[in-house]
């Protein structure tokens, strides 16, 4: 695991962190797969309960945004509860807190998180979630590239999903998806069912003249989280005064109350 930190003191004192995978993680999977473990593959389309509430038994998750490369979600993890130890052996990943401390565990550490850090999880590397909290939630942002929800091995679990692929489960959501004219085969939710916070689309150009103020966080969107094996979320708490790409569309992640 390496870490690179990024701090505005005046601001708050938020966190880059970057895990790598190891040999750890690659014989962890070897085992997986040897015992018979396999990972699935989105149907985009034919899995419309992936557009609702997923009940998980630490909380709950919900998607955000989704296009044909990119997904985006928010988890809720409630007190005390932990994700399983997984890993994505096909996607990048990246962990954006929203509220919340929690500690996030791998097969080669732990770093504490909390309200404004960054975590960049790289392809394969097995990880875990845990709310340190015994009364508060845990919220985060995931981001996912490239979209694929199935694309899960489950290497330790308390809650009995070891063997067990992604939850099938879910809930109606009353915020619904909205299909976005400008990006093709996008969808965003506008807000969070339990309407803590809301989803908006910028320009890269409108970012530029009113500032990262606007929102917590700015994931950009399109192809380049593919074809560069990375995606530069931009926070008001790590790099307020990073310029934003003019020709790119952010979604942009705040606080509604």
């Amino acid at each position: 695991m390496t870490m690179t930190i990024d701090t505005d003191l005046a601001l708050r004192a938020a966190r880059e962190v970057e895990v790598e995978v190891s040999i750890a993680d690659v014989e962890a999977m070897r085992a997986l797969l040897k015992d018979g473990a396999r990972t699935g593959n989105e149907q985009p389309g034919a899995d419309g309960h992936l557009d609702e509430i997923v009940p998980k038994p630490w909380g709950l998750e919900y998607r955000a945004y989704v296009d044909d490369f990119l997904d985006v979600w928010q988890l809720q993890i409630g007190p005390g509860h932990a994700t399983s130890m997984h890993n994505h052996p096909r996607k990048l990943t990246y962990l954006v807190c929203l509220d919340g401390e929690g500690v996030l565990s791998t097969l080669d550490g732990e770093v504490e998180i909390a309200t404004g850090d960054v975590v960049k999880i790289a392809k394969s590397a097995f990880h875990s979630t845990r709310n340190v909290s015994a009364a508060d939630r845990l919220d985060l942002i995931e981001v996912e590239a490239p979209r694929n929800k199935y694309d899960l091995l489950r290497l330790q679990d308390g809650y009995h999903r070891q063997h067990l692929g992604y939850e099938t489960g879910w809930e109606i959501a009353p915020s619904r998806m909205r299909r976005l004219p400008y990006i093709p085969h996008a969808q965003m939710r506008p807000a969070s069912p339990c309407g803590r916070y809301a989803f908006e689309m910028f320009a890269g150009m409108d970012l530029h003249y009113r500032g990262l103020g606007v929102a917590e966080f700015f994931v950009p969107l399109g192809i380049e989280a593919l074809a560069y094996d990375s995606v530069h979320v931009l926070s008001k708490y790590t790099c307020p005064e990073l310029a934003p790409q003019l020709d790119t569309y952010y979604l942009g992640v705040r606080r509604a109350d």
